[in-house]
């Protein structure tokens, strides 16, 4: 095979242009086999083999810096750069997902939120103008649906002001981000797509007017010196050129050698270019390219011959979401729905199904998304907009001076909320609790099931004076929870003996961290500590009845699925002090810091979010109260 005798990009350069088109479809048969076992994003690397081989052969990385938005696209660039074992792909220990600082040196941005490449691509081209680095090149990757995103044309604005600086931008064009791509931008790209270019044009006009006796030939120069508007009529790219950026193409993305030709014209030019080519998501892989949802976007372990998932799970909590947004469709014509480009992910595609008129896709801008739901609910209806919890962190000031400010009814609803695992460290939704609990009016509901989440989400739609967030976790929903009783808003999971009349522990459990919760409750019980487990359902604002609760209790412990910096814990622990409630207090949850890719249990374990950790350090908690703590009593718990 010619893949295995890739051992860095240079590698590349030995190869005829048939060994490239081999390689081409030795790498295509190897990410499905790979991925099918290990689940991952298979339809983006599909679509771009024979454009990362182009980049590698024309750009010398990592000398030259080949970025890539999003990352999601960089299984190729991973197999070229020498990273060909996938038997871990996203696994503890295994190749990442996205390009990872720490696995190469060709891996440069490890973000995996959209639209950020041109950002770092203008930094780095200034740097290498700077430092007069004039033998160094940046060449940057970004899809046709990242190009919605706002922060991509504030830096677009900024690289064409230096019309001096080389920098090379690569629009992957495959009319999606993860569904088909929504917006004016598609719309022009589209327009690129199919139209013959002038080029063709203005070449097939010369030929015929230089054979024209006198008049042909000025007539030819004065063609030529209309091009500019010749190119909006008939191949209108000069929205680019309009920025002052040179344009290539559009380019077969499957041609490895007409893709080499543009990038070396881009490569050798003297300021910013765009390099347009046009590619298909799923390319060479029958099941991706009849999956019209996203083209095998994202996919679990599969059947690489089929497609079809391994196993089919339990209902998620994406799932017990779309469904419920159906019904409240059906009760209330004044609900509509927003996404940012991702449709199916946040489950909203069933809520378009039965009311496509009440579905707003923004792209992928969030930011723009925020505040036209500020829009929305001005105008007099009550916009849903479902958004991973990791991508709300890009609109927070939107939340804050546009939809909180004005006193807006507004719900975001947050999927993805807490450790999702294998995506890694910027994938992992464990800041929204903490920067939304400075947003004034705010109400925050952390479901701890299927149940709770219809009914708190049926609850925060009734808000019309202030945004209202529902944040749910990644993956299946877990069993019902029953509550045994309430106090002022909150459910009471668990009660203490009834002859207890001081209960040790006030454990207060954030969404669907309750079975856990009540696990450490078993396992405090067994050490004759008594305990209290309650669901405050809505943590922002802190529930009124809390503090006069805790009162009653020796030790209060929160436990939550998101950072313990400015979380639920530390907005539970103001509350008390504001009351004059001396309790001492514990709070568990995820450490400010960026977490590796790994499964949600093992990253769980790694950071002591478990109920044997847990329940042992609360154990010598309260045995510190009664002076009798020592070693054998913490390791009694296990």
């Amino acid at each position: 095979m010619l893949l295995t005798r890739i051992k860095g990009p240079r590698d590349l350069d030995r190869l005829s242009q048939e060994e490239l088109d081999q390689l081409a479809a030795e790498i295509r048969s190897f990410l499905v086999d790979a991925v099918s076992k290990t689940g991952g994003h298979l339809g983006p690397n599909l679509g771009v083999v024979e454009l990362t081989i182009a980049l590698h052969r024309v750009f010398d990385s990592p000398k030259d810096k080949v970025l890539f938005d999003t990352g999601h696209q960089a299984y190729v660039h991973k197999l070229l750069t020498g990273r060909q074992d996938f038997g871990n792909l996203r696994s503890k220990g295994g190749l990442s997902g996205y390009p990872s600082r720490a696995e190469s040196d060709h891996d440069v941005i490890e973000n995996s939120h959209a639209s950020t490449v041109l950002g770092w691509a203008d930094g780095l081209a200034k740097a290498n103008e700077v430092l007069g680095r004039d033998d160094h090149h940046v060449a940057a990757v970004i899809g046709d649906g990242a190009l919605t995103g706002g922060m991509a044309w504030e830096a677009l604005n900024n690289i064409a002001a230096a019309k001096d600086r080389p920098l090379v931008i690569v629009v992957n064009d495959n009319e999606r981000s993860y569904g088909p791509t929504i917006g004016g931008l598609a719309n022009h790209l589209a327009t690129l797509r199919t139209t013959d270019g002038y080029e063709r044009f203005l070449a097939r006009g010369k030929e015929i007017l230089e054979r024209t006796p006198v008049v042909g030939k000025p007539l030819f120069e004065t063609l030529h010196g209309a091009k500019k508007g010749l190119k909006d009529f008939i191949a209108p790219q000069g929205m680019f050129e309009d920025l002052g950026l040179k344009y290539i193409g559009p380019i077969d993305g499957h041609d490895i050698e007409a893709l080499e030709s543009a990038l070396q014209r881009a490569k050798r030019f003297s300021g910013p270019v765009i390099v347009h080519c046009l590619t298909q998501k799923g390319r060479g892989y029958t099941p991706a390219l009849e999956h019209e949802a996203d083209r095998f976007h994202a996919v679990g372990v599969i059947h690489p011959d089929t497609g079809l998932p391994v196993s089919t799970d339990a209902a998620s909590w994406t799932s017990v979401f779309a469904d419920e947004m159906v019904k409240l469709g059906h009760e209330r014509g004044d609900i509509v729905g927003i996404t940012a480009a991702m449709l199916h992910p946040v489950g909203l595609n069933k809520f378009a199904e039965a009311f496509p008129d009440r579905i707003f896709d923004v792209g992928i801008a969030e930011q723009h998304g925020a505040t036209s739901a500020a829009g929305l609910a001005t105008g007099g209806v009550h916009p849903v907009f479902a958004v991973y919890a990791t991508f709300l962190n890009r609109a927070f000031d939107q939340v804050l001076m546009d939809v909180a400010l004005h006193k807006c009814g507004v719900t975001f609803v947050l999927d993805r909320a807490g450790i999702t695992g294998t995506d890694g460290a910027s994938h992992n939704g464990m800041w929204d609790m903490s920067i939304l609990q400075v947003v004034p009016g705010l109400r925050l509901a952390a479901p701890r099931d299927a149940e709770q989440l219809r009914a708190q989400l049926r609850e925060a739609v009734v808000v019309k004076d202030a945004p209202t967030v529902v944040r749910f976790s990644k993956g299946v929903v877990g069993p019902a929870v029953p509550a045994v009783g309430r106090i002022g808003g909150m459910d009471v999971l668990r009660t203490p003996a009834p002859e207890v009349t001081r209960p040790d522990v006030l454990l207060v459990s954030v969404g669907a961290l309750a079975p856990m919760c009540l696990e450490i409750a078993d396992l405090l019980d067994k050490q004759g500590i008594s305990t209290t487990v309650v669901d405050p359902r809505w943590v922002k604002p802190v529930d009124e009845a809390l503090a006069p609760l805790a009162d009653r209790h020796r030790v209060v412990v929160t436990v939550e699925d998101n950072g313990r910096t400015g979380g639920v814990g530390a907005a539970v622990s103001q509350a008390l002090r504001d009351a004059g409630v001396d309790v001492p207090l514990r709070d568990f949850g995820i450490p400010q810091r960026f977490l590796d890719h790994a499964l949600r249990k093992e990253i769980m374990a790694e950071i002591g979010l478990t109920a044997p950790d847990i329940a042992r350090q609360v154990t010598g908690l309260v045995a510190k109260l009664d002076g009798r703590f020592d070693s054998e009593t913490a390791a009694a718990v296990d």
